[in-house]
């Protein structure tokens, strides 16, 4: 799947394969490193591979992109 976020093309692919309402944990390869979306109690999503240098705002946008796509 691709997304624009702040100008930039990004491209990255959803590794789990079964995606539906009760899933809270999705794998995704961004840039070649594997990142876990993980859901919590207030139903948002983040990463559990965290770094200095990861854009959160970013991470929220692929979330984002893949809940409104799988209608989670």
């Amino acid at each position: 799947m691709r997304i624009t976020f702040e100008n930039k093309d990004y491209s990255y692919t959803v590794l789990t394969k079964i995606i539906n309402n009760e899933t809270t944990e999705i794998k995704i390869s961004l840039e070649g490193e594997e990142l876990t979306l993980v859901q919590n109690q207030n139903k948002e999503w983040d990463a559990l591979e965290r770094t200095v240098g990861d854009d959160h705002a970013l991470i929220k946008a692929i979330a984002k992109n893949i809940v409104l796509r799988y209608r989670i």
